[in-house]
């Protein structure tokens, strides 16, 4: 899955081998829930609006998820795959030990998430939202976020790997130490002091030059 030499830092979820497959749908979703160890498999859920919901080693497997809002909830060791979170509301959240495979994550809303050892592997989708969002030992990779907003964010051990975030936003998000040379980053917005310390390629610098305010003129000029 995410092959790098810092994955092994990144705790993985705590999930038993086998879960009983469990109709969460039937049952449904309200406010402080808790639902723990069990398999949702190939389920739709929508409408739902439940505050401070507590998932505890729970696996989703090809679940999609329709105008659903779980707020404050808490996730532990848990495991979305192959999922559609487009436009969930996950804000105010703590997100420890979980994996996103392959997830669609179109406007998915992390704002002032807490995350800890959390993956994002092979997911796709615009404008996902980690405004005020505290991640620390997560990793995305060979994703496609374009027009992310990563906007006053704190990172610690955040590595983006083979992943696509043109046009997304750092302001105030200080990205010292944070490697974007396998990465994808045209047109990224952040201001001077945020990426000093970011480490890029020499073709990347050139997508980078406008945030200092200069402008990069082709030389014509023949020599001889």
């Amino acid at each position: 899955m995410v092959e790098n030499k810092n994955a092994s830092k990144i705790l993985k979820p705590k999930i038993h081998d086998k879960l009983p497959e469990f109709d969460l749908l039937e049952k449904g979703i309200s406010d402080y829930d808790s639902i723990s160890s069990i398999l949702v498999n190939d389920s739709f859920f929508e409408n739902i609006n439940a505050k401070g919901v507590s998932f505890n080693e729970v696996i989703f497997r090809n679940v999609k998820f329709i105008n659903i809002s779980l707020e404050q909830a808490e996730l532990l060791d848990v495991r979305f795959e192959n999922c559609d979170l487009s436009n969930v509301n996950l804000s105010d959240s703590s997100i420890h030990r979980a994996e996103f495979i392959n997830c669609k994550l179109t406007g998915s809303n992390f704002t002032e998430a807490a995350c800890k050892n959390v993956v994002f592997d092979q997911c796709s989708g615009k404008y996902t939202l980690f405004r005020f969002t505290d991640l620390k030992q997560t990793i995305f990779s060979n994703c496609q976020i374009p027009y992310a907003e990563f906007y006053q964010s704190k990172f610690s051990k955040v590595e983006f790997k083979d992943t696509d975030i043109i046009q997304s936003q750092f302001f105030n998000t200080k990205l010292k130490g944070i490697d974007f040379t396998s990465c994808s980053i045209d047109g990224i917005s952040a201001g001077i002091e945020d990426v000093q310390g970011a480490i890029i390629s020499y073709g990347q610098a050139v997508s980078l030059v406008g945030l200092l305010g200069v402008v990069l003129k082709e030389d014509n000029i023949c020599r001889l």
